[in-house]
């Protein structure tokens, strides 16, 4: 068993991944691995516990990809579909271990019910649909999370509420503009940061490169890591050459060890 924790990055890219359906754009005509990017999701392992931070369209895939043999729960950043829209696919973990705990801001519990009925409708529930069991989260409530106590980071997502989530030494955070300094203070002192990067262009909802290269210098963590990335960021090899040192991309199944 290894005490370490293992991050993997099941997915690095924005809402429609890249390549883009029907695009001409050379980072979509890439042949290179790491620009090919599947909707923004991470696995964090410790011991024999296993969790996922978003479970997007690409979640079946994902899962392929970075087999694991159970699911200890879900926690969900916001509601956006490229964050949530895989939910269904969890069927094969709830059919071996039962119903799957998520965890979940309340206004995201109440856009997953309205979306995906059927997986929340108790005793009237499709025998085949799977079931969840519901926590929600709130802002200043640490979660306990297997024999860890994983923080929820608040930010904005323009004005869109979003959870991030530290895990001991490392830190997951996307779909961020704006992040308040209490919340800062909570981030300090990790070794390990995620922060989304979407494009070299200012964006009105995201941290562009130049936003969250300051952000990731302001939290002073060991090593940072981008992701929910965009195809007009550029080539995966040409902007990995003009960060700092210790900032870098992330790429698809990456996995680093805390």
């Amino acid at each position: 068993m290894d005490d370490k924790m293992t991050i993997t990055f099941l997915g690095t890219g924005t809402s429609q991944g890249i390549p883009v359906i029907g695009s001409d754009h050379p980072v979509c005509l890439s042949k290179d691995p790491k620009d090919k990017r599947l909707r923004v999701s991470v696995l964090v392992s410790w011991k024999d516990f296993n969790y996922v931070i978003d479970c997007g369209p690409d979640f079946r895939q994902q899962m392929l990809t970075n087999p694991i043999d159970k699911l200890d729960g879900i926690l969900f950043t916001h509601e956006h579909a490229d964050h949530t829209a895989g939910i269904d696919d969890i069927r094969p973990f709830f059919f071996r271990q039962g119903d799957i705990p998520i965890y979940a801001h309340e206004r995201v519990i109440t856009s997953l019910k309205r979306r995906f009925d059927y997986i929340f409708a108790g005793e009237n529930r499709y025998p085949g649909a799977p079931a969840v069991q519901v926590v929600q989260v709130k802002k200043d409530v640490s979660i306990d999370l297997g024999d860890l106590e994983v923080i929820p980071i608040e930010a904005y997502h323009n004005r869109l509420q979003v959870f991030g989530y530290r895990f001991g030494e490392f830190v997951y955070l996307t779909d961020v503009k704006r992040v308040e300094e209490d919340q800062i203070k909570k981030i300090k002192g990790a070794k390990v940061l995620v922060v989304n990067a979407l494009r070299q262009e200012p964006h009105h909802s995201h941290f562009n490169l130049e936003e969250a290269i300051a952000f990731a210098k302001r939290v002073g963590a060991e090593k940072t890591y981008f992701t929910h990335i965009s195809h007009i960021m550029g080539f995966h090899e040409e902007v990995e050459k003009t960060l700092p040192k210790n900032i870098h991309l992330a790429y698809d199944n990456l996995q680093l060890k805390i």
